[in-house]
């Protein structure tokens, strides 16, 4: 994927907003925290996940792709390198987290259009 494609991938979810996180571009919904991305470090985005098993085992199919730093170790996230990153999955994964974020007026018209 190339930074526009991504950036087009997130803004098709309702409500989704610019922001800076850790000095980095990030991505929020309704005020709340949505996703980043990391350009000046590894030109990856951060993933939520539901759990570390799902986090190690997409690094042990993928790890060209998925990856994760000491900072994250403890967290379910993982990171995706946006070059390689599959836009289909990483879309299922973003609405994942945007429905989560969303407040529920949000998600409602979407799941009604």
């Amino acid at each position: 994927m190339t930074h526009d494609e991504l950036r087009a991938l997130v803004f098709s979810f309702p409500g989704v907003e610019d922001g800076v996180s850790y000095g980095e571009p990030s991505f929020k919904v309704a005020g709340k925290f949505l996703t980043w991305i990391r350009p000046q470090l590894d030109d990856s985005i951060v993933v939520h996940l539901d759990n570390l098993d799902e986090r190690d085992l997409l690094i042990e199919m993928d790890p060209a792709t998925f990856h994760f730093t000491d900072h994250y170790r403890d967290h379910a996230l993982v990171l995706a390198r946006i070059a390689t990153v599959d836009p289909v999955w990483l879309k299922g994964m973003l609405e994942r987290r945007w429905r989560k974020a969303a407040p529920k007026r949000l998600v409602k018209s979407f799941d009604g259009a």
